[in-house]
């Protein structure tokens, strides 16, 4: 694909589930770790960008059991999360009221997994810099609703790094593509360069 040669997935054994990350040549990354779901639910890739270490992850969960999955997974991985860490993903789980068009009160999984989160110092970052958008990034056909289940995680201790988050509508999915854009500043250098990250789901 042009202009993103290095590419990171994970795939199924049955094609039911895969995850994939892109990254930009225009990024210089450079890659540490990789570790990848085998039922192909998440990859994760560790490395360094302008000599800051970070860690991106990417999640897809199931339709069934979205919210213990989501949590399963962030507990099984707990160890390799921190203040560098950003999570992208289809969660198939509004985290709030907010995030259902029909503001529908959020379940008691959800809930706990709101906890966890909390409990992991991450933040929905387009909830904590849109507190009241109602904005969605996937359509129910069959119950006739707007849901954001597409989210972006990052740490607290990061907030300030965080530019700009929005929700970007999509030709080529059901769902809308979520795009941060975070500041990295180089040591020992005055100038900052952002990166941009997308989360784009295909279907």
């Amino acid at each position: 694909m042009r202009g993103w040669k290095n590419i990171f997935h994970a795939n199924g054994k049955q094609k039911k589930a895969g995850v994939a990350i892109l990254i930009s040549d225009k990024i210089d990354l450079k890659i540490k770790k990789i570790t990848r779901d085998k039922e192909g639910h998440y990859i994760m890739i560790k490395g360094s960008i302008q000599e800051e270490d970070i860690t991106i992850v990417n999640i897809y969960a199931p339709n069934i059991g979205a919210p213990q999955y989501i949590r399963q997974t962030l507990t099984d991985i707990k160890g390799e999360i921190d203040s560098n860490t950003i999570i992208v993903g289809d969660f198939n789980t509004p985290l709030t009221p907010m995030d259902r068009s029909s503001k529908q009160k959020i379940n008691k999984e959800t809930q706990v997994l709101n906890d966890t989160l909390d409990e992991m110092d991450l933040i929905d970052i387009f909830r904590t810099f849109h507190p009241n958008a109602e904005e969605y990034t996937f359509f129910s056909s069959a119950h006739g609703t707007f849901s954001r289940i597409d989210h972006i995680l990052g740490h607290k201790s990061n907030l300030s790094k965080f530019k700009k988050i929005e929700i970007v509508s999509s030709i080529f999915s059901d769902h809308n593509t979520m795009r941060l854009d975070i500041n990295y500043k180089k040591k020992n250098c005055k100038k900052h360069k952002h990166m941009e990250i997308k989360q784009h789901i295909s279907k």
